[in-house]
């Protein structure tokens, strides 16, 4: 009987129009995307995670390291060439497999604004989207999809004579306004500047809360989502280096990539352990500290020297070498130090993480 159901139970989950219970609302199992046939460019390799709906969750990486292709597959735009992706159960259709590709709950703002009509002006952009079955409902959603971005103003405006930023936010009023439960952005802060940014991160993150959406959002700079994401995948050559809660990935990074993406972080060796902390660390073990975590003390005969100072407005950050060990820490109080100073460190707290 035991041999009976565990067959049954394997021929359900392979089953592609069977949904299966109990997963999160986006599931990706050990899921693998090539570029080529050649071994050593494998775009995606071997992933599982869960993502969670209403949620905002960011895929971060260096460019090149599969954030843009892992968006693509979970739009349903690529073909896996391992593993699944499902959505409530569900297994995400293949390209090949619907007339228009990419899911229907979905909605995906690439970063160049592909599908929007430059000529036209910013309502008949967005009011396109929807169909002229119910002229007074059309005129409802989207006004609604305007002022939800702050654009409403905007709306006799053409797209041409508009700026990235104001783009930007055309665009994912667009995707907005028929509805989807997904919304899908590469890089949709890389063409605004900071102070848009946070306008538009705050409009992004009210509309999750109000309406329960899920959005994926793809960046190459973690300080531009750390703030507004509740959830990080780390991406490094096709490989998951993190994921989780952006508070406990920066303060307990599982690994090198993920310290130094996250936070710039000073990882060190076994002897620098020994020498910064007076400790010796296991065989295999890497130790982080975040330049925040070093507090610098003026010492005529200081271990360390200042090798660079870095003005970052209400902060320094200080290079400080000793011998072939470079650290990097945050002066809180800019001018105290001089170049060539000698100082001492004292660490306020590291990570231990298996290497």
């Amino acid at each position: 009987m035991a041999n009976d159901s565990s067959s049954s139970s394997t021929c359900a989950v392979r089953l592609t129009d069977e949904q299966r219970s109990g997963l999160a609302y986006i599931h990706v199992e050990h899921l693998s995307r090539r570029f080529s046939d050649k071994p050593d460019s494998l775009g995606l390799a071997n992933l599982s995670f869960d993502i969670e709906e209403g949620k905002v969750t960011a895929i971060i990486g260096e460019s090149g390291s599969g954030k843009t292709t892992l968006l693509r597959s979970i739009y349903g735009l690529l073909k896996p060439d391992a593993g699944e992706i499902r959505v409530r159960g569900w297994k995400l259709p293949n390209p090949e497999d619907k007339l228009i590709p990419g899911h229907e709950a979905m909605r995906l703002v690439s970063q160049h604004f592909d599908d929007l009509n430059t000529y036209a002006n910013v309502w008949d952009n967005v009011a396109s989207r929807l169909s002229n079955t119910n002229l007074e409902e059309k005129q409802h959603k989207t006004e609604v999809a305007l002022q939800n971005l702050n654009i409403l103003h905007l709306a006799k405006q053409r797209v041409v004579d508009l700026s990235g930023g104001e783009r930007q936010r055309v665009a994912i009023a667009r995707a907005l306004v028929s509805g989807p439960e997904v919304l899908l952005m590469d890089e949709p802060f890389n063409q605004v500047d900071a102070s848009f940014r946070d306008h538009l991160q705050k409009d992004i993150r009210k509309i999750v809360d109000e309406m329960g959406l899920t959005i994926i959002l793809v960046s190459h700079d973690p300080s531009e989502v750390l703030a507004m994401a509740d959830a990080l995948l780390v991406l490094k050559d096709g490989q998951l280096m993190g994921n989780g809660n952006p508070k406990v990935l920066y303060n307990h990074p599982p690994n090198a990539y993920t310290a130094s993406l996250l936070a710039k972080s000073n990882v060190l060796t076994a002897t620098d352990v020994h020498t910064v902390l007076s400790l010796s660390p296991t065989a295999g073990e890497e130790v982080f500290i975040h330049p925040e975590w070093i507090e610098v003390e003026a010492a005529t005969a200081g271990q360390f020297t200042i090798e660079a100072i870095l003005f970052k407005g209400f902060f320094e950050e200080l290079v400080l070498r000793y011998e072939q060990l470079t650290l990097r820490a945050i002066n809180k109080f800019p001018g105290n130090y001089a170049l060539g100073q000698r100082v001492n460190v004292r660490v306020e707290r590291f990570v231990r993480c298996r290497s």
